[in-house]
């Protein structure tokens, strides 16, 4: 399985998704790197939350989605 680090973008090849520690990032380093970025405020969510973003009150109370898939890098790469 290839998996993609968001933050460097190495391509990482593992066996198990259990193989990547740090997932989604491909090392300590990477994870660490992204936290500084979002604690020094280099990023930003681009506007203040709206009620229109939490959807509809009737969505709360059924039954939640299943998880997403993990991310995996550009599918164009396969």
């Amino acid at each position: 399985m290839k998996w993609r680090c968001p933050y460097c973008r190495q391509e990482v090849e593992v066996q198990r998704l259990e193989d990547l520690p740090f997932l989604p990032f491909c090392c300590e380093r990477c994870k660490m790197a992204d936290l500084h970025g979002w604690l020094s405020g280099r990023y930003v969510i681009s506007r203040p939350m709206e009620e229109g973003d939490f959807g509809d009150a009737s969505a709360a109370e059924q039954e939640p989605p299943p998880p997403a898939a993990p991310l995996r890098g550009d599918p164009s790469e396969n």
